[in-house]
């Protein structure tokens, strides 16, 4: 059964099970995670089961999607919050990549500048020479070969590949230009928390085969006026999971696929480096029908 917790001028909540919490009657959830609560007066106690407030009747929620890996963190902490908002922890990031990783750089760049409150500490790639790759060798971020293959021996297998990732305490796995079709067992082991960039406005010309400069030449050859970079959650087919952010961009009738393809990449690196902002400040909302919303940095209940 599925509940929520309502508080007057907030979105609802859903939380996995809780006891109530003061005046609040906390029942049975569904699967998002509620990360902290911040106290007006008093303090609290944060477990993996829950949370307990101490003399306060106010609370302040936030939430964000539950990855069903078991953060590496205290099972319980105590603290003292005088205001009305805590930020939350510096999410770890893992991006997949098989080529030149532009995105990857892109993201990698506004986590050294603070846009982005999170750190990659991983790349996953099917080839081990891509500059994607040697990129992160030269900013000292760990590689990892994955699937193993002919040209790849040294690749994990999927179950080496999930284990390596817990332990690196990842929240989020992002896709950026990685080839492979991710494996059943990593879709279901961080079911919500794995999001791709696509080059085109899904689900217009999405799916398998339709990758890179076939993208463009098709949107061109169909006579389209539009297109543009859509991130959406993964799933177990290509280019199937809800959508999650686009960005619009014109395509002209004198355009070729290069063209094309550069207008779209230049708003490609601007829409993940949001999507990421939000995915690590916690700002994904899930509608009741499973399509998640990107919470505005201005208005709460506004989405983007």
């Amino acid at each position: 059964m599925e509940g929520r917790i309502l508080l007057p001028e907030f979105t609802p909540i859903k939380y996995g099970r809780f006891s109530p919490l003061g005046d609040l009657k906390v029942s049975s959830f569904a699967p998002l995670s509620l990360f902290y609560v911040n106290a007006k007066r008093g303090g609290f106690v944060k477990s993996r089961h829950g949370l307990t407030l101490s003399s306060s009747k106010n609370a302040y929620f936030k939430m964000g999607p539950q990855c069903k890996r078991e953060a590496a963190e205290e099972d319980a902490s105590v603290g003292d919050l005088g205001g009305l908002e805590t930020k939350p922890r510096r999410k770890n990031l893992a991006v997949f990549v098989s080529g030149g990783g532009s995105n990857f750089r892109a993201i990698h760049e506004a986590t050294l500048d603070g846009s982005v409150h999170g750190d990659i500490v991983v790349l996953v790639t099917d080839k081990g020479g891509c500059g994607g790759a040697q990129y992160a060798r030269d900013k000292g971020i760990r590689v990892i070969l994955f699937p193993i293959s002919k040209n790849e021996p040294d690749g994990l297998k999927s179950n080496d590949l999930i284990d390596t990732l817990r332990r690196c305490n990842v929240d989020f796995i992002l896709l950026a230009g990685y080839l492979k079709l991710i494996p059943v067992e990593l879709v279901k082991s961080y079911s919500r928390c794995i999001v791709n960039i696509h080059p085109s406005l899904l689900p217009a010309f999405g799916g398998q085969g339709f990758y890179g400069m076939k993208v463009h030449r098709a949107v061109i050859a169909s006579g389209a006026r539009y297109s543009g970079p859509t991130v959406h959650v993964v799933e177990e087919e290509y280019d199937k999971g809800k959508i999650l952010a686009q960005r619009v961009v014109p395509v002209f009738a004198s355009d070729s696929a290069e063209d094309l393809a550069a207008r779209v990449l230049e708003e490609e690196h601007r829409l993940y480096v949001e999507v990421a902002s939000a995915l690590c400040e916690e700002r994904i909302v899930w509608r009741d029908d499973g399509v998640p919303l990107i919470r505005s940095t201005e208005d709460r209940n506004a989405y983007n």
